[in-house]
């Protein structure tokens, strides 16, 4: 498994986000949180996913209302090819 290079606003939530978007597709906060591999709430999913999508690594409604896709840079960071400390958020 690649080192990957997580930033100091990152939590352990968010890599558990990123791999079950990247193995399962686009998902909403509520089905990604009953899925028993993911072991946080929805709310405290949702929360990570909005601030996922402001630094770019997932796309909020990607294919409908309220469902998030993984990004190009999601996969990067998760392949350890890109370090998550360079990220901008979105203004």
């Amino acid at each position: 498994m690649p080192l990957r290079l997580s930033a100091d606003w990152m939590v352990k939530a968010d890599d558990r986000i990123l791999e079950y978007l990247e193995v399962e597709g686009p998902h909403s906060p509520k089905r990604i949180s009953d899925d028993p591999r993911i072991e946080f709430k929805q709310k405290h999913v949702n929360v990570r996913l909005l601030k996922l999508a402001e630094y770019g690594l997932v796309e909020k409604d990607a294919i409908g209302r309220g469902v998030y896709a993984i990004s190009d840079d999601g996969r990067a960071y998760l392949d350890g090819e890109l370090d998550a400390r360079e990220l901008d958020a979105d203004e």
